[in-house]
């Protein structure tokens, strides 16, 4: 079955609508890419009042598929000044600036590099030490696995990804019974 944008905006973003991470990411296929760029660019419209944004960042030409991009510019901001982000950011090759200077150099990565560009991960708001160990241990040695691979306490992580599960949940059966994304979307 083929899940509309808004079902998967959803599922994908529940986390991002509910103000509990500061992005989220999807993959979303279409015969015309140039429809998923339209999509993209109504919710953006339609939630930035809301104090959420939504982009293309990487379009998929031959897959007829593109990455969209879901994220909170505040809450995103605030991760990415603290001094640790920053310092990370700066040893993996970006240049400082603010959060849609950033998203760029992002998205011109996923267009560029052959390998997938795992400081995604801070961007996603995963803890800076799962993204950093991720990395460091090419995805093994892992404390635990939920809705990534953690490198930290695993009792609190096992914690934190009940919490989300349930929040997506949560989301997911509140949209199918009729709620708008909007009225999902917690303001900022």
């Amino acid at each position: 079955m083929v899940q509309s944008f808004e079902a998967t905006l959803v599922r994908q973003c529940a986390l991002t609508l509910a103000g509990m991470k500061p992005g989220s990411l999807f993959c979303f296929s279409h015969a015309d890419l140039s429809s998923i760029r339209k999509l993209a660019a109504q919710w953006d419209a339609r939630l930035r009042p809301l104090g959420l944004s939504v982009r293309v960042l990487l379009e998929r030409q031959n897959a007829g598929s593109a990455l969209i991009y879901v994220w909170r510019p505040n809450q995103l901001q605030q991760l990415l000044s603290l001094p640790e982000s920053q310092d990370f950011l700066d040893r993996t090759g970006y240049q400082t600036g603010d959060v849609d200077t950033l998203l760029e150099q992002l998205a011109q990565r996923l267009c560029s590099q052959e390998e997938f560009p795992h400081e995604i991960g801070l961007f996603l708001g995963y803890p800076l030490e799962d993204v950093i160990g991720f990395m460091e241990h090419r995805g093994q040695n892992f404390t635990c696995c939920g809705l990534w691979k953690s490198y930290g306490n695993p009792e609190a992580m096992k914690q934190c990804f009940a919490c989300y599960r349930t929040c997506i949940n949560t989301y997911v059966r509140l949209y199918e019974q009729g709620t708008s994304i909007e009225a999902l979307a917690i303001s900022a």
